[in-house]
């Protein structure tokens, strides 16, 4: 795709990084000089390679020249440490890690237990061994010092392009190898829900380790013909000013971003920036409305999908809705069943079973984990793991992941429907409903509250709010007020540190009417 882009539109802009920018043949003739320079090293088709960097140019080039090799990229989350990190490098079986050298000291820590990698490729680093276990290192620099010629193996939709890791909530992280396929279907779902044209330029501020920025924005901005944005991270404070400057018209996002930008305090120029559309899901349904009002954009929320199978429900521009509630992919086969595996009827909550109906468009394996690979595809369907309902005009509507799901006293309870209850209350920015132990065993509601900036609410008043609407069952007990949430690098909420902090002195209970400290 990046070679016929180059061929068809020359060296149009493509990257634009800071005050830097890349036409479309110079992207190419980069991640070239990184195939090169990895063929150099001994790296063959089928080899793993590592990329442990933050969002930069070089991020891109090392994705694109490993897979030009037919190679597989292996993303790393720079946070990762210890024996996660270990995990992670060695079940891929990866040869070749490149890393920033602000990361050599995490990988020093656990260099003596890394069992598959030979060499690494540094960024900021000088030539030689850097004080990592006596392996070579060679600089970025010399890797992609060469004439970009390297021997092109035949890299064909069915081979793998990238092992990418789940987050590990319900065991040890699974690498999902995916294949080329995969991310291309992907990035046609994304354009066409999207509308993107070639006068597109799409912000790209969510981490490259996380498949949003590849797959969401990258690959559908090369698809159309448009262009792109890094950004070294997410920034409430720098995201406007940068979509003004670079002229962007799109981006991707999570509902936790939508979440923080709404929390900002607003501006009289709020409205003037040149976003034509959005495209994500999660946002609050109270805080959409008012998020497009505010920023004068339009959201197309409502996809729901996973790492290991993408999207098997989608949304468009012309059928937006809100709450994560979408139709079917038609690449794809979908069927709710009840925990004995009986398909559940319109307007009831099932798990979600997802098998394709076009090739090489879901994961490959789990990577080394054989197990776990046969468990989630059994009886030929990838059994997702999370609840949903399906109306009878077969509109899909997300109801909670089985794991966050709660039974209080004999009733079974989504914290997706409690949260979407405490945040129809105008001063609520954010939420988390979890489960704490009841005494009288089973499940109680723990609702994380966070409020929108010069917002008040106690404890009273959100409760006396959500018993006007929802069943008592599910109103909380406890209610604790937070600054913000606990977040992964990709803004999602860690319902588990909040699960493991229980109640906290803070948290009020309304069975004793006071904060329980």
């Amino acid at each position: 795709m990046l070679e016929r882009r180059a061929e068809q539109y020359g060296n149009r802009d493509f990257l634009f990084f800071k005050d830097e920018v890349w036409g479309l043949e110079d992207f190419d003739r980069e991640a070239s000089k990184v195939a090169a320079g990895l063929q150099a090293l001994g790296i063959t088709k089928g080899d793993k390679v590592a990329v442990m960097l933050k969002n930069r140019p070089e991020y891109l080039f090392a994705w694109f020249g490993i897979n030009k090799l037919g190679a597989v990229e292996v993303p790393i989350n720079p946070a990762h440490k210890g024996e996660l990190l270990t995990h992670m490098l060695n079940l891929a079986d990866c040869r070749v890690l490149f890393l920033q050298r602000e990361f050599v000291d995490q990988i020093a820590t656990v260099q003596e237990d890394l069992t598959t990698l030979e060499s690494y490729v540094c960024l900021d680093g000088a030539e030689g061994d850097i004080g990592l276990g006596g392996l070579p290192c060679t600089t970025y620099a010399a890797l992609v010092d060469n004439d970009r010629r390297f021997d092109a193996p035949d890299v064909i939709w069915s081979d793998p392009f990238a092992i990418m890791f789940t987050s590990g909530t319900t065991g040890p992280s699974k690498g999902v190898l995916l294949p080329h396929n995969y991310p291309i279907m992907l990035a046609e779902l994304f354009t066409g829900m999207a509308e993107y044209v070639e006068s597109d330029r799409l912000y790209v501020p969510l981490p490259y380790f996380h498949g949003h920025a590849m797959v969401a924005s990258t690959l559908p901005a090369l698809l159309c013909g448009g262009s792109i944005v890094v950004a070294e991270r997410f920034s409430v404070s720098q995201t406007w000013d940068d979509i003004r400057r670079y002229g962007c018209t799109g981006f991707n996002y999570t509902g936790a971003m939508t979440a923080m930008l709404m929390k900002a305090e607003p501006k009289p120029d709020d409205s003037d920036n040149p976003i034509r559309v959005m495209c994500g899901g999660g946002t609050a349904p109270a805080v959409l409305p008012l998020f497009e009002e505010r920023f004068d954009v339009t959201l197309v929320e409502g996809t729901y999908g996973t790492t290991e199978i993408g999207l098997p429900t989608i949304c468009s521009l012309e059928d937006r809705r809100q709450g994560v509630a979408s139709r079917r992919n038609p690449n794809c086969e979908v069927k709710l069943v009840d925990d004995n595996g009986f398909e559940v009827g319109p307007n009831t909550q099932g798990e979600m079973l997802v098998r394709p109906l076009q090739p090489y468009c879901m994961m490959l394996e789990y990577y080394n984990m054989p197990e776990e690979t046969v468990t989630a595809w059994r009886d030929l369907w990838y059994h997702t793991g999370d609840y949903l309902s399906v109306d009878e005009k077969g509109v899909y509507s997300f109801v909670d992941r089985k794991k966050d799901a709660l039974n209080r006293r004999g009733e079974n309870i989504s914290s997706f429907e409690v949260e979407r209850g405490v945040a129809s209350h105008e001063a609520v920015l954010q939420s988390a409903a979890v489960a704490v132990k009841s005494d009288l065993g089973g499940d109680e509601v723990l609702v994380c509250v966070v409020c929108k900036p010069g917002q008040q609410l106690n404890a009273e008043e959100l409760i006396a709010h959500c018993e006007d609407r929802m069943a008592r069952f599910m109103v909380p007990r406890y209610v604790r007020f937070m600054d913000e949430l606990p977040k992964t690098p990709t803004e999602r909420v860690r319902k588990h540190l909040l699960r493991d902090e229980g109640i906290t002195p803070d948290t009020w209970d309304r069975e004793k009417g006071a904060n329980v400290g």
